[in-house]
């Protein structure tokens, strides 16, 4: 009808099925291919049971959640030390590091000038990152802006340290740990053992003090040339060298036997229990025959590393003679 065209709902609309279309460019076709197969559901990282895989490959690499005494991670993993002090006394005594992290904007002072000339002259890598990046890298970001990444301590097999005294035609003198959890006085015995002619510390590889960064601080560097060794279990390690004529000594304050009547020039390895719960008892009935330091006045005992110390100067003063 006249006038009707000029209603909105005459206009005849672009785009209708009636007038000419815009064609999709094949966007329908291709959203009915196919897709291929469906990951599966542990392929998929945001799925339940891609994160109950990853909880248990975590497991297992950690077994019954153990950690080391000092509340540590896993022994095998890069260690990192936080602190301008610890850094520096890290670095003074060559403790072997693969990186030293600064975080970017970080107050210079003479602790961190060092740090840094230090570990340039030991060609250790210096990376300067953001501080946010540094808090990742720490647990509790208390690294006042500088950090060193120590590699894993390369352990050798117990059987290494006598056959490494044999090799050079001397009587073998090793010291085993028990129940030692301060990796400062692990530090210390490596360096009085290397100090009087030992060729070797064994620790147990669990419930013991690891070789850290604090271990290596304590040694005085005698860590990087006296060979560690851990024992799966220390009680059959020692028994294992029995066979093989090492007379195995442990040390105590209630032993039977006095240092001043001890001979020590056989192979022989000194086996030092802690302050506090000395040697555990199936290591005690290991033992050939339990040792004991004359002491004057009332001290009970001694630290362990200081036992061990006074031990083996005796040992290698009687060898000597």
């Amino acid at each position: 009808m006249a006038g009707n065209s000029q209603r909105r709902g005459a206009v005849r609309k672009g785009g209708t099925k009636k007038g000419q279309t815009v064609g999709s460019g094949g966007q329908r076709r291709r959203g009915l291919e196919g897709r291929g197969a469906t990951p599966k559901a542990v392929d998929r990282s945001y799925h339940p049971a891609a994160k109950r895989a990853r909880a248990a490959a975590k497991a297992a690499e950690n077994p019954r959640g153990h950690r080391s005494p000092a509340g540590r991670r896993n022994d095998d993993q890069p260690e990192m030390v936080l602190g301008r002090n610890p850094v520096v006394e890290c670095l003074r005594a060559d403790v072997p590091a693969t990186a030293l992290y600064v975080a970017i904007g970080a107050d210079s002072d003479d602790r961190l000038k060092e740090a840094v000339q230090r570990a340039a002259d030991m060609g250790i890598s210096i990376l300067e990152v953001p501080r946010a990046e540094l808090d990742r890298l720490t647990a509790n970001g208390m690294h006042q802006g500088i950090g060193l990444q120590i590699p894993p301590y390369r352990y050798v097999h117990p059987d290494d340290l006598i056959v490494r005294a044999k090799e050079n035609h001397e009587r073998p003198l090793l010291v085993a740990l028990d129940n030692i959890s301060d990796p400062r006085n692990l530090g210390a015995v490596i360096r009085s053992v290397a100090a009087f002619g030992g060729h070797g510390v064994v620790i147990p590889q669990r419930r013991s003090a690891s070789v850290t960064a604090v271990a290596w601080r304590t040694s005085a560097g005698a860590a990087a040339r006296l060979p560690v060794a851990r024992a799966t279990n220390l009680t059959r390690t020692l028994k294992e060298w029995q066979k093989q004529g090492v007379r195995v000594v442990g040390l105590d304050a209630g032993g039977d036997t006095s240092l001043d009547d001890f001979d020590g020039t056989d192979p022989l390895v000194v086996v030092v229990g802690s302050e506090g719960k000395g040697l555990s008892r199936l290591v005690r009935e290991t033992c050939d025959e339990i040792l004991s330091i004359p002491m004057a006045g009332e001290v009970e005992s001694l630290n362990a590393s200081v036992a061990a110390g006074v031990v083996l100067s005796d040992i290698a003063r009687r060898r000597r003679g």
